[in-house]
């Protein structure tokens, strides 16, 4: 019983060590210097306005732009949906750099009438989460 003790003692303490040696390598460089990405959307709501059920596929996009210090990555981009889809960039997007996050709505098979959809897109950006809307109206 002593030595099972022992060991896990001993296996606690070096996890403890790592985690304190991990922490302290990581460094700021340069005076007060931050380095982080941030992501600008030209708008967050998009309209597709009316549209007839006969035609039921709209799709649009959303202009960002990288106004951080460091480059941007998209980790996820959500839809509330699965009758829209969004399409970005896996590429990272340097500062000062644009980038497009292209939507798609389908209302094949849907109920016409007014519609609001959400599109949560997630990355390593200062603003990690940001919704974007996409609503519009398809008529019979």
């Amino acid at each position: 019983m002593l030595c099972l003790t022992l060991c896990v003692s001993v296996g606690v303490q070096a996890q403890i060590q790592k985690q304190k040696t991990v922490r302290s390598e990581v460094k700021v460089t340069g005076a007060g210097a931050e380095n982080y990405a941030e992501i600008k959307f030209d708008t967050l709501r998009v309209n597709l306005g009316k549209f007839p059920s006969s035609s039921p596929v709209r799709k649009c996009q959303y202009t960002f732009t990288n106004v951080g210090s460091a480059p941007l990555i998209i980790n996820q981009a959500i839809a509330s949906c699965g009758c829209t889809v969004p399409n970005y960039s896996k590429q990272p997007i340097k500062p000062g750099e644009r980038g497009v996050i292209d939507v798609t709505y389908d209302g094949t098979d849907k109920i016409a009438g007014h519609f609001l959809k959400t599109i949560t897109i997630r990355s390593n950006a200062k603003n990690e989460v940001v919704r974007l809307s996409l609503e519009g109206t398809m008529t019979e």
